[in-house]
């Protein structure tokens, strides 16, 4: 499958992904300051947090979801309490000293407040600190004690399976910031999920479709310890000294790794919270931007808006642009056997395919009936008029560049199997052997059951990303003559008795192993180097 854009095929360091790995030092820093430090940070921490609970649930009660009550003298009262109390509990969890650059414009300059990057619950800071209203999963709102304090900033609530809800969402947007600061600001995080604060991902169009003034706002958890040692190292590096034995001496007061980042493969939510409590200071900035008013054309197109903010906003950070987006996550976090290896290509065809709302379904059944026409075809190739029939979809700008990722020859004709194939990895990338499964039954001859090496080929460059799939050194592996032909169930018990097959018996463009000088054995002791 081709890629029509320019990103890069390999992104740097997945943004989804956050690992910790600790010295020996750090780890008995750890062990004593769960037995000393931890125990009362979570114990007043609880206390606050269940203090905060009444306030937030008398000043919510017969309150309209719709109008904005006067502020009466208690309902301030309240207000102020819970501000304290907050920063109390805040301070109590190691965030001391809370810097804040800039300052925070008024609700009729700025209605809506767009903060990255979001990498935490620790996020929850600054909205604390100013009470202003945020857009969350309607889940929150059953989470006990704090989905009452959600619930008190009047927050603007979406159900993310839910198509209808998201639009509502967006109107409600609209009516508050159309409301000349009658409402509170809104806090949006565009990034629409957390990420290792490695780059900011592609922002959500949400605050930016009502076209009005936003204030950016940027978060930092500076790690001061990591930026003197990746400063010495550099200065080593130019100066070519070698580096002192003692380099990674860590002080007992300074902090000791980013214990705050929370996203979707990495530590879990307590034990990041546990981690974090067990510093003995954990540092945070706050910066507000000036005011980003968008141009005619920013408002009456919501995505350049919001790309130019988040490009105003990444300078800020002097972090890297980064062309993934919330749906592109289990794409990127693929595994097992058949996991993904460049995800380059796959990432541009979910977007085209999310945009034509082909995997807005919740199951996986409205696939099945694509897959019975597609085998009836056997083969037969599709110019853009068929295939936009096949699909039941008018013929558009976006469905001409799905058509055109499969394109190989150039001549306008496609193979709806391939098309079929990547549609099933992306809906469901970590279960690639159902995939497998599929793109078998597409291609298998009736009677023996069997695919061709030219087809498997074929459908592991889809499944996998990658070009120029070579799968002769794979079928010589094989106990058995070399007839280049393979049922689904002997590559599936191949598979599973060699875990590395990918990495062992594929050949392919950039393949990791033509820049290894050897390559593992497989079971029977043989060793299958090729001349690369």
């Amino acid at each position: 499958m081709k890629s029509s854009n320019s990103r890069s095929s390999r992104v740097a360091k997945n943004p989804f992904v956050h690992e910790l790995k600790f010295t020996m030092r750090e780890k008995i820093q750890i062990g004593l300051m769960s037995v000393t430090v931890f125990p009362l940070r979570l114990l007043l921490v609880s206390f606050l947090m269940l203090l905060a609970w009444p306030f937030a649930f008398t000043a919510s009660l017969g309150r309209s979801e719709y109008a904005v009550e006067p502020q009466s003298w208690w309902r301030r009262f309240i207000d102020v309490s819970l501000r304290v109390i907050m920063r109390a509990m805040w301070f109590c969890g190691g965030f001391h000293w809370i810097k804040v650059k800039g300052q925070q414009a008024k609700p009729s300059e700025a209605p809506i407040l767009t903060v990255a990057p979001h990498s935490s619950y620790f996020d929850a800071i600054p909205v604390t600190m100013t009470m202003c209203s945020i857009v969350a999963k309607l889940e929150s709102r059953s989470i006990p004690v704090w989905g009452t304090l959600i619930s008190y900033i009047r927050p603007v609530f979406v159900f993310r399976s839910d198509q209808h809800s998201r639009r509502k969402t967006v109107e409600e947007i609209k009516r508050r910031a159309r409301s000349e600061g009658e409402w509170p600001q809104i806090v949006i995080f565009p990034e629409g999920t957390c990420t290792n604060r490695s780059g900011l991902i592609l922002f959500k169009a949400g605050a930016f479709i009502p076209g009005l003034p936003v204030q950016p706002v940027v978060l930092r958890y500076p790690n001061k310890l990591g930026k003197a040692i990746q400063t010495y190292l550099t200065l080593c590096e130019k100066s070519l000294h070698p580096k002192p034995k003692n380099w990674l001496y860590n002080p007992w007061w300074q902090q000791l790794q980013d214990t705050v980042t929370w996203t979707w493969q990495g530590p879990g939510a307590f034990k990041i919270l546990w981690l974090t409590l067990c510093q003995l200071h954990n540092p945070m900035e706050i910066e507000y931007l000036p005011i980003y008013k968008p141009s005619a054309e920013e408002r009456e197109n919501s995505a350049l808006f919001a790309n130019n903010v988040r490009k105003l906003m990444a300078k800020a950070l002097e972090l890297p642009l980064t062309d993934l987006s919330f749906d592109d996550r289990d794409i990127s976090l693929s595994h097992g056997p058949l996991q993904i290896y460049d995800y380059s290509s796959l990432l541009e065809f979910n977007q085209l395919v999310c945009r034509l709302g082909l995997k807005s379904g919740a199951t996986y059944k409205p696939m099945e009936e694509k897959v019975r026409k597609a085998r009836k075809l056997q083969g037969v190739r599709l110019g853009l008029e068929d295939f936009a029939q096949f699909l039941n979809l008018p013929v558009t700008d976006t469905l001409t560049q799905v058509h055109s990722l499969f394109d190989k020859g150039g001549d306008g004709l496609i193979d709806i199997r391939h098309y079929i194939i990547a549609l099933s990895t992306v809906y469901r990338p970590s279960k690639s052997m159902e995939t497998l499964k599929l793109a078998f039954e597409l291609y298998e001859n009736d009677e023996s059951g069997e695919v061709l090496e030219e087809d498997l080929a074929s459908i592991f460059e889809i499944m996998l990303g990658v070009e120029e799939v070579e799968l002769s050194g794979f079928f010589l592996s094989l106990n058995g003559p070399d007839v280049g032909r393979i049922t689904f169930d002997e590559l599936h018990n191949f598979i599973e008795q060699h875990p590395y097959f990918v990495q062992h018996y594929l050949d392919f463009k950039n393949h990791p192993r033509k820049f290894c000088v050897g390559r593992p054995k497989d079971s029977n002791g043989q060793n299958h180097n090729k001349d690369v």
